[in-house]
């Protein structure tokens, strides 16, 4: 008797805790639909990272609207990161079958997370690789392709991506390397800052070395292959 009131116990622990955890997601997803982010955890764990090395603490962001964002500045992310952002609903299945077919053949890891992945990745986990981390992933990329769409999130991933050491965002990477704000971007510098991805603290865009350069070129003529990028 007492067994089946341990499991009883337990059972409804679990229920109220999941219960808990997809209300708490949800609301917090429909308030990001409108609020920027405060903080991500990437930042903490960054912040962390520089006070257990002894350096200065550095959180640089500046939030913008799409609006002030440069089209170069999107066009370069999609052509750089997610092709089919506009047409897949948050999974680009044909691109993770690709990568598995190369993954097979190269010692060198490639990845197929989509942007909408990665914003998922950026404002509510930390960076993993675990199972149990990539089943958070496709949770909250599911939810924010739901309650966000494709304008919000392209939105908040160019406003909380990490340029840089303790540099977050477009806008302040802008600022910083470029000198200007982000809707100001020509499509040479827009490309240059997508391509420091997926390695913005060992690669910067001030004097960048010549593999860095030719990603750029690379980009630049996805760029003007794929034409506009019109996102709703």
């Amino acid at each position: 008797m007492k067994k089946s009131n341990f499991k009883k116990k337990i059972f409804r622990f679990v229920k109220r805790l999941l219960i808990f955890f997809f209300v708490s997601t949800i609301l917090v997803a429909l308030i990001y639909r409108f609020v920027p982010p405060p903080i991500t955890p990437l930042m903490v764990i960054r912040v962390g990272e520089q006070i257990a090395d002894g350096k200065k603490v550095s959180l640089q962001k500046d939030w913008v609207s799409y609006d002030n964002l440069s089209n170069n500045l999107v066009r370069a992310a999609v052509a750089s990161e997610d092709n089919n952002f506009v047409d897949h609903y948050g999974f680009d299945f044909e691109a993770i079958r690709k990568a598995q077919r190369l993954n097979e053949h190269s010692k060198k890891l490639r990845g197929a997370s989509t942007i909408s992945q990665q914003t998922a990745k950026n404002v509510f986990l930390w960076p993993d690789r675990t199972w149990f981390r990539k089943g958070l992933e496709v949770y909250f990329t599911a939810l924010i392709e739901v309650c966000w769409g494709k304008k919000r999130i392209m939105e908040v991933y160019l406003n909380v991506i990490e340029m840089g050491d303790g540099i977050y965002g477009a806008e302040k990477a802008s600022q910083i390397y470029f000198h200007k704000p982000a809707k100001d971007l020509t499509r040479s510098e827009a490309a240059m800052l997508a391509a420091i991805l997926p390695s913005p603290l060992r690669w910067s865009p001030v004097n960048p070395p010549a593999f860095l350069v030719h990603k750029q070129r690379d980009i630049v003529w996805t760029m003007q292959r794929m034409g506009p990028v019109n996102i709703e």
